[in-house]
């Protein structure tokens, strides 16, 4: 029995036609292919517009009605003109300075009580010019604690025998010099809390200023022991 083959129809690879037709199809998926890229160009275009037209339409986020406070940060230390002053201590002492706690020698002095309690500070003042700042051109003045209420300095001779005797409040101060210490006692509340002390130097560090109250101040954060 004998099977007769048919010839196949394909056209030979090096044939005219042949080349016309691979062409044909080679453009054909090129086109294809450009097609998906402008595609996906539209669908990039039309999401980014979409989200450009939600965020623009979306209202802006409100103002917190109740922001918290900024919470502000102790200041050791100030600068008037050319003086310099830094906290240095604050002692509390109770409400009775002792007698035999006093630093002078005289034996009359007694017992100093209060209902409250009484507070030493210690402030360092500094010339950092070129030249003398005079006496009685700086100070330390009036506490102030958090609520705004003030308490001045004690002076006199019934507190002067717990202060220093080389107290240096005012001193003349010397270009570059260590720091003269400023002491002072006060009688302050029990409440008290948040307590500054104000530091006072004449306008241009002139005394001339200072006595006329023409002074610029500053406060300084006091840390209690």
């Amino acid at each position: 029995m004998k099977f007769k083959f048919k010839k196949s129809s394909g056209l030979p690879a090096d044939s005219p036609r042949f080349a016309i037709e691979a062409g044909a199809r080679r453009a054909e998926a090129g086109q294809v292919s450009k097609l998906l890229l402008v595609l996906a160009i539209i669908v990039l275009v039309a999401v980014v517009i979409t989200y450009l037209v939600m965020r623009m339409a979306t209202p802006p986020p409100k103002p917190n009605p109740n922001p918290e406070p900024t919470e502000l940060q102790p200041v050791y230390s100030q600068t008037l003109g050319n003086i310099g002053f830094t906290f240095r201590s604050t002692i509390d002492m109770g409400n009775v300075l002792r007698a035999q706690d006093s630093l002078s020698s005289t034996g009359w002095q007694k017992d100093l009580a209060t209902t409250e309690r009484f507070i030493k500070v210690t402030i360092g003042a500094q010339n950092q010019g070129k030249e003398n700042i005079q006496e009685r051109s700086w100070d330390i003045g009036n506490i102030v604690d958090s609520e705004g209420r003030i308490y001045e300095p004690l002076e006199g001779y019934t507190i002067s025998p717990w202060l220093p005797e080389n107290n240096g409040c005012q001193a003349l101060l010397k270009p570059a010099f260590e720091p003269v210490l400023c002491t002072k006692i006060y009688e302050v509340s029990k409440k008290s809390t948040g307590l500054k002390v104000n530091v006072i130097a004449g306008k241009d560090n002139l005394a001339n200023n200072f006595s006329s109250d023409k002074v610029d101040t500053a406060l300084i954060d006091l840390i209690l022991k």
